[in-house]
C-alpha cells in the first residue's frame, strides 16, 4: 500500500516526480497494481484468521455461560439435596460453595471471551473496510490503466503521423514539386523557342518559291513546249 501510494497520489510534489523520473508509466502502474494485488491476498488472509478467532471467542463465551449456568444449577441441586436429608449438609454446603467458585471462574473465562469477541469483530469491520478498499482501488487502477495504455495509443500514433508530416515539409518535399513546375515551365518555354527558331531558319529560296508558288509557272512552260513540238501555234486562240 505505501508503494501505490508514493506512486498514486495525486497533487503531491514526490508523487509527481517519481512519475516524472518514471521510464515506462504503464510498467510502473502495472508494477504498483500487482503490489495491491498482493496487499490484497495478505488482507484476505488475515481476515480469515481474525474471523476464525472471533467464532472461536464467540464460541468460548457461549460454553462458558452455558458451564457458568451448569454449576448454578448443581449447586441448586446440592443444597436441595442437603435440605431433603439426602446429603450432609456440611458436605453439601462446602460442593456448593465448590461449584460456586467455578461458576465465578467459568463466568470470568465468558466475559474475557466476550470482550476479545468484541475486539475481534472491531477489527474484522476494519479489516473488511480496508479490503473493501482495496478491491474498489485495485478496479479503479485497472480502468485507470486501461485508459492509460490507450491514450498511450493515440499519442503514440498522433506522434508518428505529426513526426511523418513534419518530415515531408522538412524534406523540402513541396519545394521539390515547387522546382518540378519551374522545370516543365522551362522546358515547355524551351520547346517554344525550339519552334520559334525552327520556322525563322528557313532558306530565302523556300521563302521565295512559297511566294511565286513555282509549280503554276513551270506547268505552263511544260505546256508551251509540248505545243511547240506537235507544231501547234501557241499564239492562236480558239
Amino acid at each position: 500500500m505505501n508503494f501505490f501510494k508514493r506512486l498514486f497520489k495525486i497533487g503531491e510534489a514526490e508523487a509527481n516526480s517519481a512519475i516524472d523520473k518514471m521510464e515506462d508509466p504503464i510498467k510502473m502502474t502495472e508494477q504498483g497494481i500487482r503490489d495491491m494485488k498482493t496487499d490484497l491476498e495478505k488482507s484476505l488472509e488475515a481476515l480469515a484468521q481474525v474471523k476464525a478467532l472471533a467464532i472461536r471467542a464467540k464460541n468460548d463465551t457461549e460454553e462458558f455461560a452455558l458451564k457458568a449456568e451448569d454449576y448454578q444449577q448443581k449447586a441448586m441441586l446440592i443444597l436441595k439435596k442437603a435440605q431433603n436429608g439426602d446429603l450432609d449438609t456440611a458436605e453439601a454446603d462446602r460442593l456448593a460453595k465448590e461449584a460456586l467458585i467455578k461458576k465465578e471462574e467459568t463466568l470470568q473465562h465468558s466475559n474475557r471471551s466476550k470482550g476479545e469477541s468484541e475486539k475481534f469483530d472491531t477489527s474484522l469491520d476494519q479489516l473488511e473496510k480496508n479490503v473493501q478498499t482495496i478491491k474498489q482501488n485495485i478496479s479503479k487502477w485497472e480502468n485507470e490503466l486501461k485508459t492509460l495504455k490507450a491514450r498511450v495509443k493515440v499519442s503514440t500514433a498522433t506522434k508518428n503521423v505529426n513526426k511523418q508530416m513534419a518530415e515531408i515539409d522538412s524534406s523540402s518535399t513541396v519545394s521539390m514539386l515547387e522546382r518540378m513546375k519551374d522545370k516543365v515551365n522551362q522546358e515547355e518555354a524551351l520547346a517554344d523557342a525550339y519552334g520559334d527558331i525552327a520556322n525563322t531558319s528557313k532558306s530565302i529560296d523556300e521563302e521565295i518559291d512559297t511566294a511565286v508558288d513555282t509549280t503554276k509557272t513551270n506547268a505552263e512552260l511544260d505546256l508551251a513546249k509540248l505545243k511547240e513540238q506537235l507544231g501547234i501555234d501557241s499564239s492562236k486562240k480558239e
